[in-house]
């Protein structure tokens, strides 16, 4: 079968779906990208255009594709460790939890593929050992949140990685999976990933005491940042963190936060 080109129109109407369906504004001149992973699922089910396959996505005959279009769509590509600066906050906070014998909840609210969430639950894990915590990740990917679950990555993703983490936390791999990494079992098993749509109404996860929303309002338009930032900091207690991408600000999107550092705000 030869290889089907997307229109201008469909491609507009691609980024309509994609905005629609996860709130993400994909930027012009993305066709490659949208035709270059969509083009397998035009196969699967012998389409002879885009056009056809949002028809297909729009008339709801296959319901479980949605996910797979917005898996496909959605980009996601992150590293353990990302920011340290973040880290050292979310060590500090772990201590002072630890002193307060409290019970420190995060959530990486755009977990992608798992690395922010198992970051934390490493840092948590160092800090208060055997005692109380909790790490949600959530992300719309069901693609990367199965990734996440496995916690199984390529050992480049590790550079920034302290040392002493990689040892304690993860196994390397031999044989045919060198070059790989593995998260270690028992924490593995203290995070918990679920699937979540930011641009609809949360279900009840309780408060939390730090969240980290890095690198994903890129993708939202004004409107949908003030949106998705109210309806987090809902689920965020009073002195709690909120954790934001260095490139990102919260000018003209949240005004209630109290900025500490560049990316690092607390709610009052």
């Amino acid at each position: 079968m030869a290889a089907v080109t997307i229109t201008e129109r469909e491609f507009s109407q691609f980024q309509r779906f994609i905005y629609e369906a996860a709130g993400i504004c994909m930027a012009n001149g993305k066709q490659a990208l949208v035709s270059g992973r969509l083009a397998k699922r035009l196969a699967h089910y012998q389409l002879e255009s885009y056009g056809d396959y949002l028809r297909l996505l729009e008339s709801r005959a296959q319901p479980a594709e949605l996910q797979v279009a917005v898996d496909l769509l959605t980009t996601n590509e992150t590293y353990f460790f990302r920011e340290p600066k973040h880290f050292a906050l979310l060590r500090e906070l772990a201590l002072e939890a630890r002193d307060k014998r409290q019970t420190p909840r995060v959530w990486s609210a755009a977990s992608s593929s798992g690395e922010e969430a198992y970051s934390i639950a490493m840092v948590l894990a160092d800090v208060l050992d055997e005692g109380p915590w909790e790490v949600l990740g959530t992300d719309i990917s069901t693609r990367v949140l199965e990734r996440a679950r496995c916690g199984h990555y390529p050992l480049e993703r590790a550079s920034q990685m302290p040392a002493a983490y990689l040892k304690r936390f993860c196994l390397k791999g031999q044989g045919s999976e060198t070059g790989t990494l593995l998260i270690e079992r028992a924490l593995r098993q203290r995070v918990q990933f679920r699937h979540l749509n930011l641009n609809e109404p949360l279900p009840k996860l309780g408060s939390f005491d730090v969240i980290f929303l890095r690198n994903v309002m890129i993708y939202f338009n004004l409107a949908t940042k003030r949106q998705v930032v109210a309806r987090l900091l809902t689920q965020l207690r009073p002195g709690g963190y909120f954790l934001i991408g260095h490139s990102e600000t919260l000018n003209d999107i949240n005004d209630t936060l109290v900025p500490l550092a560049p990316s690092i705000y607390r709610k009052p």
